[in-house]
């Protein structure tokens, strides 16, 4: 075995020590984000059918924003379909509960698929992500303040990264300096949100947002990406007066105008960019490709 391993060994250096041979480094890699993306006439089962069919091979992870079916934890069946689409253990794939799929119970088929908690942190490729369960309620103190401590220790401690991204379903921004309320843009305004339970008066304004700042402050950028759009304005983008990054999108009803998120990280220098996508016109371009 030690000499068939070393065998292997000469021969891949030999390969690679061939001059002109080089390997060809990923100059950059993409996330995509998309919110609220149940399909309606699918009993609670399904995701929107454009979602279903986009290639999503090419992405290092999918990042959901909630509301992935109607009745997401209803049956585990349905897990087991999103897990066929999405992957739910990679670990670069991310999912922030919404109310559809929190609200049939159940959450321990969340852990059980994904390999986490319901919230939790998580880093790679200089960034760290914070996914939020924002169903979550005082009811709960534990959770609520074990997700707070995560919130605060991250914000806390966090030199490496470069970014910063909160990932949430809910709009909890009121308040945030130079933001409208999240009733303007998004399908929630949980005025009454409680981040911990030392008092009924923590929202995300007076908690989380100040923590926010002071990392930013300190040369790391911030993000804060909500999925509960789409009824009305399908896309959110906004920097709130001390720079936080405040972006939102969702689908609807297989609605035309449509969109999701793109992020591309550069490498090797860690830097990202996003932009809005309409989801039919990627399914097309998708489309024109295989033709071809």
């Amino acid at each position: 075995m030690v000499k068939k391993n070393k065998f292997l060994y000469l021969l891949i250096f030999g390969i690679f020590s061939i001059p002109g041979f080089q390997l060809q480094a990923q100059d950059s890699i993409q996330y995509l984000f998309a919110g609220h993306c149940y399909q309606l006439a699918s009993h609670g089962r399904k995701v929107d059918y454009r979602l279903e069919q986009l290639d999503k091979s090419g992405y290092e992870g999918v990042w959901l924003g909630g509301d992935v079916c109607t009745e997401t934890l209803l049956e585990k069946s349905t897990l087991q379909y999103l897990d066929s689409l999405f992957h739910l253990g990679n670990p670069e794939v991310h999912w922030a509960l919404g109310n559809h799929d929190a609200r049939d119970g159940n959450w321990e088929w969340y852990t059980e698929f994904t390999g986490r908690k319901t919230y939790y942190a998580y880093a790679s490729h200089g960034i760290t992500r914070i996914v939020m369960n924002t169903n979550i309620v005082p009811v709960d103190c534990e959770s609520l303040n074990e997700q707070y401590k995560i919130i605060s220790d991250v914000c806390d401690t966090i030199t490496r990264s470069k970014y910063l991204i909160l990932l949430m379903h809910h709009g909890l921004w009121r308040n945030v300096p130079s933001l409208p309320p999240p009733g303007v843009y998004g399908q929630s305004d949980l005025v009454y949100w409680n981040a911990n339970c030392d008092s009924v008066d923590t929202p995300f304004y007076k908690t989380i947002y100040p923590k926010l700042v002071d990392v930013k402050n300190r040369g790391i950028e911030v993000i804060c990406i909500m999925g509960d759009l789409g009824a009305g304005p399908k896309k959110f983008e906004m920097d709130s007066d001390d720079g936080i990054h405040f972006l939102g999108c969702g689908l609807y009803h297989n609605e035309p105008d449509n969109n999701v998120l793109i992020f591309t990280l550069k490498l090797p220098e860690e830097k990202l960019s996003w932009k809005f996508e309409n989801l039919d016109s990627l399914l097309n371009l998708q489309t024109k490709k295989i033709v071809r």
